[in-house]
């Protein structure tokens, strides 16, 4: 390929001798499994409260791809019989990465359509794009201007990666260093992650054996929707629902450790959602298993690029069998609720401390390069096949807080981050969670094949259900502190008030993200270019 230049000065480059890289174990997994059906495709969506400048922000781009070169790297071709995958890095971009919307009520829409069912290629320098959308009227919460008060024209940034190659959180520290470069502020120090202390206490053994995975039973899987199965079985690509939350409270700690933290009451929320959503389709109950990401790489600049995080899984189950009903009910019971979040935090304490294989011994030795791509590729989509029965329930992903500032100098900080995790089949659901300026910012995933838009609606609004009975079982905690004596499980079933806002009407899952666009008619068969409810 010869060197040229685009008019926006991009250099499309293919240095002699460049840097390659054999695929990691969660890269080659990824590679092996594509499928034109459910595009591999990981979105991040910043909202600004003002308007970029589209030369300053290309630059910005640019100087932030380069200052993470891990990012500038395409996928060597080769045939069947070599022995791995590789990456080769570029060092320049192949293309110009960034593109600017065309204006219109639904140009939002368009672009998370287009996250869902447009992945960006390997074969080209960065595996990524970045789509700037102008948005009128309202605010990244989707609430409308005051009355008389001109609306203000926000900016969108949807920056779609390919999750062969990059991950959200590398995804995010891009995001966050093409800030820097733009609003000229220098970094600031970005706390790590914390982990607790592998000697602190250990997971409940009941269930689990100590390590957060059900020793026999399968997990349930979520129950498909009414739709005939010819029509779920012609449904291709995902659907999306996004919506804005309370963030769960804190609760106080205890010994240095709170008794649980917001990611296990999001983990709780999650498996109460799945449990009610299959009862009320004529599901028996079941094990539900949660497979988690846990990243353990530094926040700054030095942050390391690509797959990242390790994957584990939680078993979802109480101690005392008899909770199952308590927990399943109209309105869980919240003394069975508090039980099962105690329970997942000692078990995501423990997986949290713990190191090992991203996705375990097994998946290593398939992709040791002792036989070719080609076969290596048979035996993992043969295993992934065998292993349907026994995948997880549903994956959940917390980023937490937001570490990075996002401020865009003019522009504006980040008021608003959401991002989504790939849905795909025999799972089939995803929830994605990060919280920026105290709102939880959370995004339902699924595969057409197992879920309408409706359904998708109905599991958001179990979700939030769910969430809100985290608030009272916190609540409760708390009122028992500020009176003074240690709280017991008579608490949780005290009436407390509502936390406020958390029944807020502007973060209804059913109702649409951008309000004064049109909900579009849900397509039978779940055609590509719906991608859900414009949430």
């Amino acid at each position: 390929m010869t060197s040229s230049r685009t008019a926006a000065g991009w250099k499309a480059a293919t240095p002699p001798g460049g840097v390659r890289l054999p695929f990691p174990i969660i890269d080659e997994v990824s590679r092996h499994c594509l499928s034109d059906d459910e595009p591999e495709t990981v979105h991040v969506e910043v909202h600004l409260p003002g308007r970029l400048d589209p030369a300053r922000l290309r630059t910005a781009f640019r100087r932030a791809l380069l200052t993470h070169p891990r990012v500038l790297m395409r996928e060597v071709p080769g045939r069947r019989h070599r022995r791995s995958f590789v990456w080769e890095l570029t060092g320049e971009p192949d293309s110009d990465p960034v593109s600017f919307a065309r204006p219109g009520p639904d140009a939002l829409a368009r672009a998370r359509a287009r996250a869902l069912t447009e992945c960006p290629p390997l074969a080209l320098s960065p595996p990524l794009r970045l789509e700037v959308i102008e948005v009128g009227g309202g605010t990244a919460a989707g609430d409308p201007s005051a009355a008389g008060v001109p609306a203000a024209t926000r900016t969108v940034l949807l920056l779609t990666m390919h999750h062969t190659a990059l991950d959200a959180p590398s995804g995010l520290r891009v995001l966050a260093t093409t800030a820097e470069q733009y609003g000229g502020s220098a970094a600031l120090p970005v706390p790590g992650p914390v982990r607790p202390d592998p000697s602190g206490p250990a997971p409940a053994p009941a269930v689990t054996g100590g390590t957060g995975r059900a020793a026999c039973a399968r997990p349930v899987r979520v129950a498909p929707d009414s739709r005939p199965e010819p029509m779920r079985a012609r449904a291709v690509g995902n659907g999306m629902l996004q919506a804005e939350l309370p963030v769960p409270p804190r609760v106080r700690r205890i010994g240095g450790l709170p008794p649980w933290t917001v990611n296990d009451q999001l983990l709780v929320a999650a498996s109460l959602m799945v449990g009610r959503w299959n009862v009320s389709q004529g599901r028996p109950a079941g094990p539900v298993r949660i497979t988690m990401p846990v990243d353990d790489r530094p926040r700054g600049r030095e942050m390391p690029m690509g797959n990242g995080t390790r994957l584990v899984e939680v078993a979802m189950t109480s101690e005392d069998p008899r909770d199952t009903d308590l927990l399943l009910g109209e309105r869980p019971d919240l003394a069975a609720v508090t039980r099962l979040l105690r329970t997942t935090a000692r078990r995501t304490r423990a997986l949290k401390s713990a190191h090992g294989a991203p996705l375990g011994p097994g998946t290593r030795l398939l992709t040791a390069p002792l036989l070719p791509v080609g076969i290596r590729g048979t035996l993992i989509r043969g295993a992934r096949r065998a292993a349907a029965p026994w995948t997880s329930t549903v994956l959940v992903t917390n980023v937490g807080r937001v570490p990075y500032p996002l401020d865009f100098g003019e522009a504006g900080r980040a008021n608003a981050v959401w991002f989504s995790a790939p849905a795909r089949m025999p799972r089939g659901l995803s929830v994605a969670a990060a919280s920026t300026g105290g709102r939880l910012h959370v995004t339902l995933r699924w595969s057409r094949a197992l879920l309408g838009d409706a359904a998708g609606a109905d599991l958001a609004g179990l979700f939030e259900q769910s969430l809100s009975t985290m608030f009272q079982v916190t609540l409760a905690r708390s009122n028992a502190w500020g009176s003074g004596r240690r709280p017991t499980e008579a608490d949780a079933t005290a009436p407390v008030a509502e936390a406020p806002g958390a029944r807020d009407k502007a973060c209804r899952p059913g109702v649409p993200y951008d309000r004064d666009a049109p909900r579009p008619a849900p397509t039978p068969g779940g055609a590509r270019e719906n991608h859900g409810r414009p949430s």
